[in-house]
């Protein structure tokens, strides 16, 4: 189509290049005319033969004038329903690049889209590092038995990839009614260490994060009047539908390190991606946006401790044998089906937000394997499990340039009453936080997390020091009503030096209570810090990971990042 446009452009340029000239023609030989009747009128020098011959010549180039012009009409009328090509590639009409075109062309505007054949592509990105200083904040610690944490105990420096990724986007129009086939490939990219299965002295894993499309990657399809459905892997419903409210992402106090974590370290489970789903998308509607997600477990095990089909890990994170328990199965919180929705409304400086995540059948026998020698077949059978999360938010955008943030969230585990003693999954918490402008491209950004007590807690290293029901010397559990509550502080300062270049320092500590775990670096950072000390540090069913409960972890880092 666009050599077609171009050809009957160059057409009408010439046709009215023909045009003006015969026309100029005419009204000389015209003029001619007249100044000559003038003359034989008064003088006789011509007589009506000749101006017979004149007069034949002007109706013959009067003729020509009348089929150029009506072919110009003809070609004008059809010209003026097809849009240029400057105004196709505005709106992405995908008639620009028709057969007659190239294939691959790109996009004015647009720093790597690239025009195809009735769509797009566009490659994108973002690279992260920064160089820190951290703490596990153990030292001085010890158990009821005397000993004391092992290791390097105190600031440690490191260099980590924090949430860098690259990706490809597009589209294929289907048809002329908006209708589109959409995809995604999206994987992570480690720039200061070595791709490879995941391991430390607390989980191991079998996927290769660096791996092509280990992101959010689909496909699908979406028209601008029905939104989009799409299947394949992507941060749930739950997780987006707050993440313009979290300042720090990749960052050292993340809101991920509480928010949407029900256990303390680094392992969150409502705020986290989800394999094998579909989900739809409605489009904006008077600033209403609705998003909704499925999941299913495809998991032969009625308590789902089997890794699902087309998996390498258990759902939810980690290899069977992660809770060190035998046998080797998916039961430190692995799950079947997941359901995860938000609803969102946006509108000039408010936006407000309302979000639900359930997890079916969520197996966490290895905590009574950790608490009991021999567990009682009942507590087993029980602690397999539904969990869900419910929260809700809001953010203001003050005249100042403060954005002030606030989010509420419920986390519940649905286990009988005598399993409550150890049940830690179950909780509220808050997240606070506050941008300033304070100057044309720096940002200072505050954030305050707070995870409230539990109904009941397994115990780790140094708190299982009250015997459990049915137990017997030698078992032991953090028990119920113990204070597990934390809080978290982060403090970021980022200049945006433009171009998608920016950098950053940043500080965040964790202030667990005396049964509380709660670790940094949740959110997307290679570089963690937990409750664990160096015993046993390679990890999987052999690690004995000695986690001290009461830890505050406290790091700083300045980093650079880079987005297209």
């Amino acid at each position: 189509m666009a050599g077609k446009l171009q050809g009957a452009s160059r057409w009408l340029q010439d046709c009215n290049r023909r045009c003006s000239g015969l026309k100029a023609l005419a009204l000389a030989t015209t003029a001619m005319i007249a100044t000559v009747d003038a003359s034989a009128a008064h003088a006789g020098e011509i007589d009506s033969a000749q101006i017979k011959v004149f007069q034949d010549q002007i109706a013959a180039l009067q003729a020509q004038i009348d089929t150029l012009n009506h072919a110009l009409a003809k070609v004008q009328s059809a010209s003026a329903s097809v849009p240029t090509a400057q105004a196709a590639s505005a709106d992405l009409t995908p008639r620009l690049h028709d057969a007659g075109g190239r294939f691959f062309e790109r996009k004015p505007g647009g720093p790597a889209t690239f025009l195809t054949r009735g769509g797009e592509v566009t490659a994108y990105g973002l690279f992260d590092v920064s160089f820190d200083g951290a703490t596990k904040g153990m030292r001085g610690m010890s158990a009821p038995d005397g000993e004391t944490p092992i290791g390097s105990l105190g600031w440690q420096p490191d260099i980590s990839t924090n949430m860098s990724y690259v990706g490809i986007r597009g589209f294929q129009a289907i048809g002329s009614h908006g209708l589109r086939f959409i995809y995604q490939l999206e994987t992570q990219i480690d720039i200061s260490a070595t791709s490879g299965t995941g391991e430390t002295n607390s989980s191991a894993s079998n996927v290769v994060k660096g791996g092509l499309t280990s992101r959010n990657s689909f496909v699908g399809f979406a028209a601008p009047q029905f939104g989009s459905l799409s299947v394949g892997k992507t941060d749930a419903p739950y997780k987006q539908s707050t993440a313009r409210m979290n300042p720090f992402i990749g960052m050292w106090g993340d809101y991920a390190s509480i928010m949407g974590n029900t256990g303390g370290d680094n392992r969150v489970e409502f705020g986290t991606r989800l394999d094998h789903s579909i989900w739809y998308e409605t489009p904006d509607i008077h600033g209403i946006k609705w998003n909704v997600l499925y999941s299913p477990g495809q998991n032969r095990s009625s308590n789902s401790d089997n890794i699902a089909g087309g998996e390498s890990d258990c759902t939810g994170g980690n290899i069977p044998g992660s809770g060190g328990s035998l046998p080797f199965a998916c039961n430190d919180g692995a799950f079947s089906d997941a359901i995860s929705t938000s609803l969102a409304y946006a509108h000039g400086p408010l936006y407000l937000v309302v979000a639900y995540e359930r997890h079916s059948k969520v197996n966490r026998s290895s905590d009574l394997t950790g608490e009991y020698a021999n567990p009682p077949a009942a507590y087993m059978a029980a602690d397999t499990a539904d969990e869900d999360a419910a929260k809700i938010g809001a953010q203001f955008v003050l005249p100042t340039g403060t954005t002030v943030s606030g989010i509420y969230e419920r986390l519940h585990r649905y286990i009988p009453a005598f399993l409550e003693f150890q049940n830690e999954r179950q909780r509220i918490g808050f997240w606070l936080s506050a941008t300033q402008k304070v100057s044309s491209n720096g940002l200072l950004a505050f954030g305050w997390a707070h995870a409230g007590r539990t109904p009941g807690d397994p115990g780790q290293h140094n708190t299982s020091i009250v015997l459990p029901p049915l137990g017997s010397p030698g078992d032991g559990v953090g028990g119920a009503n113990v204070d597990n509550a934390a809080n978290m502080a982060t403090v970021a300062y980022k200049i945006d030096f433009g171009g998608g270049l920016s950098a950053y320092v940043d500080w965040a500590k964790v202030f667990n209570g005396p049964y509380a775990h709660f670790a940094l670096g949740a959110g997307g950072r290679a570089v963690t810090i937990d409750c664990h000390d160096a015993s046993d540090a390679t990890g999987d069913q052999t690690s004995d990971p000695h986690c001290w409960a009461g830890n505050r972890p406290q790091a700083v880092s300045t980093g650079v990042r880079y987005q297209f």
